[in-house]
């Protein structure tokens, strides 16, 4: 039986991984200050539409294995465990480092930007890790043909939501500086819960 409140967590590890700083939120946030809004939207367009083909090609080939060979969960979760220990040591590293920089794109159309977003999102090595986690984590979303549709849709309207936010606040150079500001700390509290998580999850794998 199909129960929505288990898409919950997946949904905001996801959002967590997606929406915070990295070549997608920046490619969105640059066109945004360079292009204008409208642009922005396409790249936001780009998100969504680039997820959902993510999502489709991971659920349907982790459902197929999953189904044939049961015994990989535990192995898909500590494996789940070591990349959210690779994306927490990379947000605390930035957390200590300097702010993002944000890069102004100039002279994009929204169609440009719309390809432009697609591609940096199809050659982004992040969203193939962070599918890596989610499966390995959060079994409950390829379980059936239902939660799996509602769950790549859900990360859809996730990312293109978020971006369409971003694309909307970020048309302002004022807004850039809050952004620079705000970075490291937002990146240091998802470094460290992603930690938290890590360790719980190989815990639970060594029956701890």
């Amino acid at each position: 039986m199909f129960e929505p409140l288990l898409l919950v967590a997946p949904l905001i590890f996801f959002a967590l991984n997606v929406l915070t700083p990295g070549p997608n939120v920046l490619n969105t946030i640059g066109t945004a200050l360079g292009s204008g809004r409208a642009a922005a939207y396409g790249c936001a367009a780009a998100c969504a539409i680039g997820v959902l083909g993510w999502a489709a090609a991971a659920l349907l080939g982790a459902g197929a294995l999953f189904a044939a060979v049961p015994e990989l969960r535990d192995g898909l979760t500590a494996l789940g465990a070591l990349v959210l220990i690779y994306f927490a040591y990379r947000y605390l590293r930035r957390a200590l480092g300097r702010s993002d920089a944000v890069q102004r794109i100039d002279g994009v159309t929204p169609r440009g930007a719309f390809s432009q977003a697609l591609l940096v999102l199809a050659t982004n090595p992040k969203a193939l890790t962070t599918w890596i986690a989610l499966l390995s984590i959060f079994p409950q979303i390829s379980v059936s043909w239902v939660s799996m549709a509602a769950f790549g849709l859900g990360c859809a309207a996730v990312a293109g939501g978020g971006h369409a936010v971003y694309a909307t606040v970020f048309s302002t150079s004022h807004a850039a500086r809050i952004y620079a500001k705000a970075s490291r700390p937002v990146n240091g509290l998802v470094g460290v819960g992603f930690t938290v998580y890590a360790v719980k999850l190989l815990a639970g794998v060594l029956g701890y």
